[in-house]
């Protein structure tokens, strides 16, 4: 396993992986065809969020060869984690959650309450939710906040 600081390079990749698991994962929930097909683009994606400063050097990769996924961190946040679809249930998110555990102290997270596998996963590694709960922007979904 490697994990590392994410490089302006790693952009295109970082951004599929994240298009691509909030199509398979939010597109059910949310039923927005025009942002899941239309406006989530992978360029877009990367102009627009991940090639600002602020936010790649808060990103690490698991790269072994091939980035499998990818995590963002802020202070004891973890404010992503993503495994690319394909490459799921190989240790690779296992690795992503020790490494901002062990290296960030990291303890705490949002995830969407219907994203019953992402809680689970969560909850594995310690994450319980708090009992606060806030609306996603935007939307009638709520976001759970987990904490260890």
């Amino acid at each position: 396993m490697k994990i590392r600081k994410a490089e302006l390079k790693d952009l295109s990749r970082i951004a599929e992986i994240f298009v691509f698991n909030n199509r398979i994962n939010y597109f059910p929930i949310f039923h927005e065809e025009a942002y899941s097909f239309g406006e989530m683009q992978v360029v877009p994606m990367i102009d627009q969020y991940f090639k600002k400063e602020e936010i790649l050097n808060r990103i690490y990769v698991y790269d072994d060869g091939i980035i499998r996924g990818f995590t963002e961190i802020n202070g004891t946040e973890i404010c992503k984690l993503y495994v690319d679809p394909c490459l799921q249930n190989n240790g690779v998110g296992h690795g992503l959650i020790t490494f901002a555990i062990e290296k960030f102290d990291a303890d705490h997270l949002w995830a969407l309450e219907k994203n019953t596998r992402a809680i689970a996963f969560y909850n594995r590694h310690g994450f319980r939710w708090t009992g606060t709960k806030q609306l996603e922007a935007g939307t009638t979904e709520y976001l759970l906040e987990l904490r260890r």
